[in-house]
């Protein structure tokens, strides 16, 4: 049963908590509220301000599992907070793990912070989970896919537009990388995994796939460079360092540029191009 009374006060107290910089928000000279506004907070957790109100008014409907799992994140709550916030609204929490989608708030506090840079957050089986807007102008929007598609090593076997973006040279490299890092899970996580469902539908439907996978390969690694081939701006050669959090089995991938290099300034070119591309209006 839901505690309307305990949730509205939950969530109020942990909007309060929270400052426009924790969240990559800007301050503002004319800021009376103490912590986030509550239309603020509804735009990080992508739904309307008047329901999110409701809620901290202990009114309104019975919001649902992906309801809560969206303020969660939307609220940097840690795993114990989403817990506690989803029994407060009647619901059983999440499971925890691998499988979880529940970003930590110590990675999404620096991914906040990354304005100026592409970088993304994957799950261990390259499912993007949030990207930056320029990460966006270079990959394009990667957590519009659905099912096994999520996945950019499945992508990658069964959808050739998928390697457009990479330098040819590097595409026989890519391939086994992510035949070995599948290998690594399904051997982590056991046979009835995701990631093993992955790997019978990729041996089913993909004869590279099969070649490359009964190598046996484990721990095959990119170099510090990777090759993009970008429609617009054309070759770029971008840094790719990673942080992981080990108890979500996330990483958090940032892309960089060495300073005065030719790829530098195709990155300041498609961060005025690109993002303006993503935010101009669709045509009618």
């Amino acid at each position: 049963m839901i505690d309307r009374a305990g949730l509205a006060e939950f969530l109020r107290h942990r909007r309060e908590a929270l400052q426009p910089e924790d969240v990559g928000l800007p301050r503002g000279q004319r800021r009376r509220t103490s912590g986030l506004r509550r239309e603020e907070v509804a735009a990080l957790c992508h739904i309307s301000a008047d329901y999110y109100s409701r809620l901290e008014r202990a009114r309104g409907p019975h919001p649902s599992a992906q309801m809560i799992a969206s303020i969660a994140q939307g609220l940097h709550l840690s795993l114990d907070e989403r817990d506690h916030l989803f029994r407060l609204a009647g619901q059983n929490p999440p499971t925890r793990g691998a499988t979880s989608e529940h970003i930590s708030p110590g990675l999404l506090r620096i991914f906040d912070r990354l304005t100026d840079t592409p970088a993304e957050i994957v799950t261990e089986l390259g499912e993007t989970l949030r990207q930056t807007p320029l990460d966006v102008a270079l990959n394009g929007d990667l957590t519009r896919y659905t099912g096994p598609a999520r996945s950019i090593g499945y992508r990658w076997f069964t959808d050739p537009e998928c390697r457009a973006l990479y330098h040819p040279d590097d595409h026989a490299l890519h391939s086994r990388v992510f035949a070995a890092g599948l290998r690594k899970t399904v051997t982590l996580r056991g046979q009835d995994s995701w990631a093993a469902h992955l790997q019978r539908l990729l041996l089913a439907c993909s004869e590279e796939f099969r070649a490359v996978w009964d190598q046996h390969e484990i721990g095959v690694r990119y170099s510090h460079t990777k090759r993009f081939i970008h429609p617009e701006v054309g070759e770029l050669e971008l840094a790719c360092q990673g942080l992981l959090d080990p108890d979500q089995s996330h990483s958090l991938l940032v892309y960089t540029a060495v300073p005065g290099s030719e790829t530098y300034e195709k990155l300041q070119l498609l961060s005025v191009v690109g993002t303006q591309r993503i935010s101009a209006p669709a045509s009618s």
